[in-house]
């Protein structure tokens, strides 16, 4: 084969290549998009994943699955979205805890939160809870804070993610407390032992956390942000409740494989704009006490940077020494 000819072939299949590329992206979507979840169904990441999912079924009439993969504080999950072919089929929707607390939780990931990803959009923010169960003792975050320094780790907490497991510690640091943490794979299977008396407190997400304060199961002593949520109006915040400066929520976002082709996350992010907004989204925002929050991929990842550090800073005053 001449010099010539190679050349030519070689033109061809770029020709080729890139055509196929563009006319991909032109069609996109023309098959299932799969949302991955790195916690067990039924959590909070879960349910809002599914509502995001019905709108964006409706918006390109193509199917939505969304695959649990729960376990390893989000790292089965991650990995796996990581290592997905980058053609936006296959998008993350997590948490800061596998993109702003991980990394500073372990000595090591199995996935690069910023170089693994190509980050899509915010989705939203929101506050936890502070529940014990309805037949313990105490009745006030001061009550229990007395008991837990009158009893050094005579109590336990239980955490399924990060930002349950950071709201714990942090209570610890900063009201001066003992108290033994117990892992788990989501906040649900967390929840499930705390009913049952097998650990006695924990903070977890609203949406997780609420039906089983409504049903009279678990009684809530505080709540994690800076303000009151409107699902729990008359529970006091940590802060206001005896322990000054507390203040730890969570947020969601979505992100593709890196590589993902620029116009495909320009869609993926008006898909989930739209999404966000929509009746089954919005019900999820109202019933979790969580709120709508969107951005452009590059306010993501300043968002994301600027979260490490802070959860970062958090995770080092608290003690914590990396697995």
């Amino acid at each position: 084969m001449t010099t010539l000819t190679r050349r030519s072939v070689l033109a061809a299949s770029i020709f080729l290549a890139l055509g196929s590329t563009a006319l991909a992206q032109g069609n996109y979507p023309n098959k299932p998009i799969t949302l991955v979840v790195p916690f067990a169904a039924g959590s909070a990441t879960d349910q809002l994943a599914r509502a995001l999912g019905m709108s964006i079924t409706e918006q390109t009439k193509q199917p939505v699955v969304v695959e649990n993969r729960a376990g390893a504080s989000g790292m089965i999950a991650a990995q796996a979205a990581a290592r997905a072919t980058p053609d936006g089929y296959t998008v993350l929707i997590t948490t800061n805890t596998t993109h702003a607390a991980n990394e500073h939780l372990y000595k090591s990931l199995s996935y690069k939160p910023v170089e693994d990803f190509a980050p899509i959009s915010g989705l939203g923010k929101g506050g936890q809870v502070l529940v014990v169960p309805e037949n313990a003792p105490y009745k006030t975050v001061e009550e229990l804070l007395a008991f837990a320094k009158a009893n050094p780790e005579k109590l336990s907490f239980g955490s399924g993610s990060s930002s349950s497991r950071i709201a714990g510690e942090l209570l610890k640091q900063l009201a001066g407390v003992d108290i033994l943490h117990v892992p788990y794979k989501s906040n649900p299977l967390a929840i499930t032992d705390l009913l049952g008396g097998q650990i006695d407190l924990m903070i977890t997400d609203v949406s997780t956390g609420v039906p089983q304060i409504k049903s009279g199961k678990l009684r809530a002593l505080g709540y994690s942000s800076k303000s009151r949520s409107a699902l729990l109006p008359d529970v006091p915040t940590i802060a206001e409740a005896g322990v000054p400066g507390y203040d730890m929520g969570y947020w969601f976002a979505a992100y593709a494989p890196a590589g993902t082709p620029a116009p495909i996350v320009t869609q993926l992010n008006g898909l989930l704009a739209n999404a966000v907004q929509s009746s089954a989204t919005q019900a999820f925002f109202d019933q979790s006490g969580s709120e709508a929050w969107t951005s452009t991929p590059q306010e993501l990842a300043a968002f994301q940077k600027e979260e490490a550090q802070k959860w970062g800073e958090i995770i080092q005053a608290a003690g914590i020494t990396p697995e």
